[in-house]
């Protein structure tokens, strides 16, 4: 965990020098401007130089980054800032200026681009708004510090521009060492291109468990790589389903129930329960698949994606906590881990080919083998599948005493979730083809206990929809049922182990998968995430910035500041070092209740704030008030605005749409997503003086109001809650979600 927290740090380095360079432009324009003598065109040229070159380097961040890597990608960037920090430094002239503010803005698009989905990639689900929220927080620390040394190089007799725009590559230094020595590349990137092996020691760094050996680490290591190879599908059919899962012997019961029972098996070893089917009205699952959340679910033109994500966030109460799933912190209940076979390991990482692979059960680092973990060896034939496991594995007396994972001083160590309370298994399924003959394959299954009333660990009071004996252990799960990423029908005849049929490399793209954004559920995503970023940027937010030193102006506190001895200038850049220190406890106290709360939430509750802050300062600027009045409510409602537009609506599009899209396309999605942030940003931007002489400052203001209502709108229709979920769940509900509404258009 203290990896994961350490490199999410390490990679949000490039945000906070994306602050630094914002707050030192906007000082060190005052300078460039006096000391080339630029009127007003060109001086606006040059603080958009690096806007332009954020947008331009963002086209291709995306695709390149899926190509190459997430970690390439980051080392450029801070290549970039430190190249355009030396130039700026140099600068004789306005052209090599607006040359450097170019290269600097490539670097700002990078990191911008990139480091929300390398933080997404390599956190714990768990704690992942909390890393994400990182890159506003360092930002708004840049913006700080920059502003503070402004202000201090503001006292001399003469300022030196240059030297403040230079700053910027010493601490790209720090930027470049921690990105070529302690950035790894994201684990799920490495499982896409099949290098396996560097995904399992880049996992085991993330998650502090090389110290860890045994079975604990066979059990998460496993379940977390098995969870990466299954991300990597693209599409493709999903159902919801709801099962009923115990031991064999407990689900023993009437002859005519037996063709129900369902086989899981887990991704370790030895790791197999048995499930029958809940079907019925009266299941969660089917209220859920029928109508969504409870809540929502009559609310006129609700996407069924946000009832869907509601649905479980209400029927799996736990789904956002660290303490998972109560079906995975008593797993040993569901199956025996007395026993774990070692098995011969075949050789999964391309790169290892030519050494000899030890067990998995080992635990060793040299472990190439990521085929039998992904299911038991028990699955090696149809046959074998079927056949129920032995009585002495069945019992239930034998499952509890080994239903928790022990050290040696009998503590609970850990579970085998991949993530909020999420477990990845698979099913075996057959049917007859139309020539009579039985066809079988194996389907993937996310699952998830159910929060219902009347149930409780152990065991089911009652339950809607099945028939279940009275006695013994069980529990209701709720189940994403697919095809496995990387399933291959024309090797079902080679009796291949598991479900992962080929090796990833196999199925890795040389360039980006542009057909991939026709899927129903890619397209899904791309909506929403555009959607988000568009009313972002168009929220007021760079406009109440643009505005805030001329807004404390008037309210008479740059005249205190100068009766201090402050020149104007220099009681601007103070203003602006104190209103970004502000920022820094609310983004703190974001980062506390992203996971807890959700992003969804944080939202809902803030765009209210907004509201009426603009409002009340739209009539501060309409109606006759005495001085001081005016200028209380305009300071107070600028703080406000922005405390809490940082909590929330500055951090969580980004967050969304790190989060949304398959692992594939991720980059490639993320890239169009920001490359429309860039270019509402440019507009948002460059519209201010046109709107100022036609509506007025009251104006643009009650316009950013509007939009905050349009997007209060948008994120209760619209947008789902993402809190606590692995990624791999996520846009596998974005496909079912998908299907729901083509399900209705349809009908």
């Amino acid at each position: 965990m203290k990896g994961a927290v350490f490199v999410a740090i390490a990679a949000t380095i490039g945000n906070f020098l994306q602050g630094w360079d914002n707050a030192t432009i906007a000082g060190a324009i005052v300078y460039i401007t006096d000391d080339f003598a630029l009127d007003s065109s060109v001086e606006g040229l040059v603080v958009a130089m690096s806007l332009i070159g954020a947008t331009v380097i963002t086209t291709c961040s995306g695709a390149v980054s899926d190509w190459l890597g997430r970690r390439p990608m980051l080392i450029t960037s801070s290549v970039l800032y430190f190249v355009s920090g030396l130039v700026m430094l140099w600068s004789p002239n306005v052209y090599v200026l607006c040359i450097a503010r170019l290269l600097d803005g490539f670097g700002i698009g990078l990191a911008v681009t990139l480091v929300p989905v390398y933080i997404s990639e390599t956190a714990p689900s768990d704690i992942r708004g909390s890393l994400n929220t990182l890159p506003q927080f360092l930002g708004s620390g840049g913006m700080f510090l920059s502003y503070c040394m402004v202000f201090g190089m503001s006292l001399l007799a003469s300022p030196s521009w240059r030297l403040m725009l230079g700053v910027l590559s010493i601490l790209s230094l720090i930027y470049f060492v921690l990105t070529v020595f302690y950035l790894p590349e994201s684990p799920r990137w490495l499982v896409s291109k099949g290098r396996m092996l560097e995904a399992k020691k880049v996992l085991q760094m993330l998650r502090g468990t090389e110290d860890v050996s045994g079975l604990l680490l066979i059990l998460w290591f496993a379940g977390e790589m098995a969870l990466l190879v299954e991300g990597l599908g693209v599409g493709g059919e999903t159902s919801l389903e709801e099962y009923i899962i115990g031991a064999a012997d407990d689900l023993d019961g009437q002859e005519e129930a037996d063709k129900d029972k369902i086989k899981l098996y887990g991704p370790q070893e030895g790791l197999s329960w048995v499930a029958r089917p809940v079907t019925g009205h009266g299941s969660i699952v089917s209220l859920v698949s029928r109508q969504g959340s409870m809540a929502t679910q009559n609310v006129p033109l609700m996407d069924p994606l946000v009832t869907l994500f509601g649905s479980v966030h209400e029927n799996f109460p736990e789904a956002g906590s660290t303490r998972g799933s109560m079906l995975f912190s008593n797993f040993g209940s569901m199956f025996s881990t007395a026993d774990h076979p070692r098995g011969k390991t075949e050789q999964w990482d391309e790169e290892s080919l030519h050494r000899e692979g030890e067990d998995y059960a080992s635990g060793g680092d040299s472990d190439d083998n990521l085929h039998s973990p992904l299911i038991s060896r028990q699955t090696t034939s149809m046959e074998k599948d079927m056949v129920p496991p032995p009585p002495s594995h069945g019992s239930v007396l034998s499952m509890r005493r080994n239903s928790s994972l022990m050290q040696g001083t009998g503590e609970t160590v850990g579970s085998t979730g991949i993530g909020g309370g999420w477990q990845l298994a698979w099913k075996w399924s057959e049917r007859q083809g139309e020539d009579g003959k039985k066809e079988g394959g194996f389907q993937r299954v996310y699952l998830h206990q159910e929060g219902v009333p009347g149930s409780r660990r152990g065991s089911l009071v009652s339950l809607p929809g099945g028939d279940v004996p009275a006695e013994g252990e069980f529990i209701q799960a709720a189940a994403l049922v697919s095809q496995p990423a990387l399933y291959s029908k024309s090797l079902i005849d080679q009796h291949p182990v598991g479900p992962a049929m080929v090796h990833p490399s196999e199925t890795a793209s040389k360039g980006p998968i542009w057909a991939a954004l026709l899927e129903p559920g890619v397209k899904h995503a791309l909506f929403v995430g555009i959607g988000i970023q568009i009313l972002q940027q168009f929220s007021g937010i760079n406009g109440v910035l643009y505005y805030t030193p001329q807004i404390l102006e008037e309210a008479g506190v740059s005249v205190l500041l100068s009766n201090l001895g402050l020149s104007t200038t220099s009681a601007s850049f103070l203003i602006s070092a104190f209103t970004t220190l502000l920022m820094l406890p609310c983004i703190a106290l974001a980062m506390k209740l992203m996971d807890i709360a959700g992003r969804r939430m944080l939202l809902l509750s803030t765009l209210p704030v907004l509201i009426v802050s603009l409002i009340l300062l739209v009539i501060a600027n309409l109606v006759s008030l005495s001085s001081v009045v005016e200028a209380a409510i305009s300071t107070t409602c600028v703080v406000i605005y922005f405390c809490v537009f940082v909590m929330a609506y500055g951090p969580i599009p980004n967050i969304l749409c790190s989060e949304i899209f398959p692992t594939r396309v991720r980059g490639l999605c993320i890239a169009i997503c920001a490359l429309v942030y860039w270019i509402s940003d440019i507009i948002v931007t460059y519209s201010l003086p046109v709107l100022l002489d036609s509506i007025g400052l009251a104006g643009i203001f009650g316009l950013y109001a509007i939009v905050c209502v349009i997007s209060l709108v948008f994120i209760y229709l619209k947008v789902p809650e993402t809190k606590g979920m692995p990624l791999e769940v996520i846009t596998e509900f974005f496909s079912v979600g998908a299907r729901q509404i083509a399900a209705a258009k349809n009908e």
